[in-house]
Order: structure tokens, then sequence, then C-alpha cells
């Protein structure tokens, strides 16, 4: 099943296409995403965007929240940006499930870049519906 939210999700998803983004990996409470920085992801500072970090972020969180089948929306979400990133270079948000209720979850996502450093951390909570994902 976890294959197939993977892909539900990557298919459904329409920040996936314009961000140029991969789901790498995806497991239950887990999610991987990567992306190239490209020249119209960088802000007026010639940095990507935070915003741009924030949804690379976003999409992991909405992969690894949803890979238990249910529908999980988020309730809130944190980030600190700790570094920036160029253009060229390949960026990665790994998200990880730290606490799993019956109605809410809460994930850590970590957002490096290909050297492993530490560009941004982020926290969220969702909330899970009682639906099911229309695989």
């Amino acid at each position: 099943m976890i294959g197939k939210v993977g892909e539900f999700m990557r298919r459904r998803d329409r920040l996936f296409d314009l961000l140029g983004a991969e789901l790498v990996k995806v497991s239950e409470g887990h999610a991987k995403v990567e992306m190239e920085v490209k020249e119209e992801h960088l802000n007026a500072a010639d940095v990507c965007h935070g915003g741009v970090i924030f949804t690379l972020a976003d999409l992991a969180f909405a992969v690894a929240s949803n890979s238990h089948g249910k529908i999980s929306l988020a309730l809130e979400v944190s980030i600190t940006y700790m570094k920036t990133a160029s253009a060229g270079e390949r960026i990665f948000a790994e998200a990880k499930e730290v606490n799993s209720g019956r109605r809410t979850a809460t994930y850590l996502i970590e957002v490096r870049n290909s050297k492993n450093e530490l560009l941004a951390l982020a926290k969220g909570t969702v909330f899970r519906l009682d639906r099911e994902l229309p695989l």
C-alpha cells in the first residue's frame, strides 16, 4: 500500500511538477523528496526563496503523513532557516514521524543540501480524517 500512497501523492500533488521535485523514498511515517534549485526558484538576493524550501519540506511532510493511507491535513507547520541554497544545488527534504496518535501526528522535517548541511528544520502536525486516500 505504501507504494500506492507514494504514487498517488506524487501524481495528485501538483507542486511536485511545479518545483521539479522527485519523490525519492516513502515508508510508513517517512518520506524524502529532492529537487534542483533553478533560477526561477531564486529570490531578490539570488538565493533559493524561503517559500521554495518551505514547499519542499511541506511535500515531504504531506507524503509522510499520508503514508498510513488516511487523508491527513496540516494543522500547523513552523520552519527555521539556517543556510541558503544557490541555483544548481540539489536539496532534499526528509520528514519523519515523531508522534502518532489516533487523530493527530507530529513530524520533524529536515531540509539539507548535497553536502548534507542543514538548510532548514521544520515541525508539522496533522489531523487525520476518517477517510481513506482514494487510491
